[in-house]
């Protein structure tokens, strides 16, 4: 079993090794026409040295990643730093999430390089040491407080329910999901500051472009993202038809009021023809998977035995499950999760399109890709293997298509 489990890591490893390749060599692939104007000459050989530079520091931090993976399972560290606590099984399965998470913060070094040194570089970190710190300490807090609860819940199901363990948990983990959503709005407010639009021509229209379609507008409010970067972005939050629309301040301060419409009218083009449902829909399939994971590594001692545990650990059942067991069959998952959702993608810009807001889309696109240092001719096998959205010259020309 322990070879297994070696095995499965180092192939993965491997993939993602292979990813990061690829990805490096599509530096050089020649830029479409419809988007050349997105970058001059001299900012896309910055973009293209930008772009080695991340490249190169996610394949260090991946080689330190599988390292440190290895090396906890080969000699059963997790079992050893288990019987410092209690034999309780809720101790023993906090004591599994606390080394893991533990562990990840290895990689601070690889986000701090990132975050102050190359974004710094570019000119995209806002951030301040002490704000980098800060969210490191959240982070780990909230990774281990939710992690012990997803333990904890299959635990407890599994206790009580046995053998009807595959549905219980796939239920549970598909309303905790939706609740993490719900939520999302509230554990933003632990990174970020929110002040609320000011009243104007862009409230107005943004207010006007959802109640037209049936939506009410609870608040429009404006995050304070310059804080820790100068790329844009926005969202809109809330179940059902009362939702809540947040603005990255640098969008507001970069984007003119059309090209901010054209993106929050392709944001409501994913509500109307529920992508958010078919999404969830989506999540539970992954999570009734996961449940079946669960059932049979539950039911199958050598799972735990083969590392030095006794007997069942559900922190390390979760860890195996999520590190290894998925974690081989994701992408396959991920090929269909993706196609479907680049599809989506292209049905929220015609959105966009039919409200009239096309070319500010386009000009809205191409300043987000601009701001975010977006990369621009991306290898095709990535897009299909990785990507969630068409690249931005198929979206351009299909725009185009449709505004004609």
């Amino acid at each position: 079993m322990k070879g297994i489990v070696i095995a499965v890591l180092i192939v993965l490893y491997l993939y993602g090794l292979l990813l990061s390749i690829v990805q490096m060599r599509s530096a050089s692939n020649p830029i479409p026409k419809n988007v050349s104007d997105v970058y001059d000459q001299e900012t896309y050989a910055r973009w293209r040295t930008y772009h080695h530079e991340k490249i190169r520091l996610s394949i260090f931090s991946q080689t330190v990643s599988a390292l440190t993976d290895l090396l906890l399972i080969a000699f059963n560290v997790y079992a050893v730093f288990a019987r410092l606590f209690p034999q309780a099984p809720f101790w023993q399965l906090f004591s599994v999430v606390l080394l893991s998470e533990l562990c990840a913060q290895l990689l601070i070094p690889f986000s701090y390089h990132n975050t102050m040194v190359i974004e710094e570089k570019y000119g995209f970190n806002r951030s301040t040491k002490k704000t980098f710190w800060t969210d490191v300490i959240k982070d780990f807090l909230v990774e281990v407080i939710f992690t012990t609860i997803i333990g904890t819940l299959l635990m407890a199901l599994h206790q009580w329910l046995g053998d009807w363990l595959i549905l219980a948990f796939a239920i549970a983990m598909t309303v905790l999901v939706m609740l993490i959503s719900f939520l999302y709005p509230i554990f933003s407010r632990l990174f970020n500051r929110f002040t609320p639009l000011e009243d104007g021509e862009l409230k107005e229209k943004l207010t006007a472009l959802l109640e037209k379609h049936g939506y009410r507008v609870r608040a429009i409010q404006v995050m304070d993202a310059s804080r820790r970067t100068t790329k844009s972005n926005a969202y809109f939050t809330g179940f059902g038809s009362m939702k809540t629309i947040v603005l990255y301040d640098n969008l507001v301060k970069s984007m003119t009021c059309d090209e901010i419409c054209a993106v929050f009218a392709h944001e409501m083009g994913h509500g109307l023809h529920k992508d958010t449902l078919k999404n969830q829909i989506l999540s539970f399939l992954q999570m009734l998977l996961l449940a079946v994971l669960a059932f049979f590594t539950l039911r199958t001692p050598e799972c735990f035995t083969a590392f030095g545990f006794e007997g069942i650990n559900y922190g390390f059942a979760l860890l195996l499950i999520m590190s290894v067991e998925f974690a081989v069959i994701s992408p396959f998952f991920g090929i269909l999760a993706n196609a479907r959702s680049r599809r989506a993608e292209y049905r929220a810009d015609r959105q966009a399109v039919e409200e009239g807001y096309g070319e500010a889309l386009i000009s809205a696109l191409k300043k987000l890709a601009r701001e975010n240092f977006a990369e621009l001719a991306p290898s095709p096998l990535l897009v299909f293997l990785e990507d969630s959205h068409p690249t931005l010259s198929q979206r351009i020309d299909a725009i185009e298509k449709l505004s004609k």
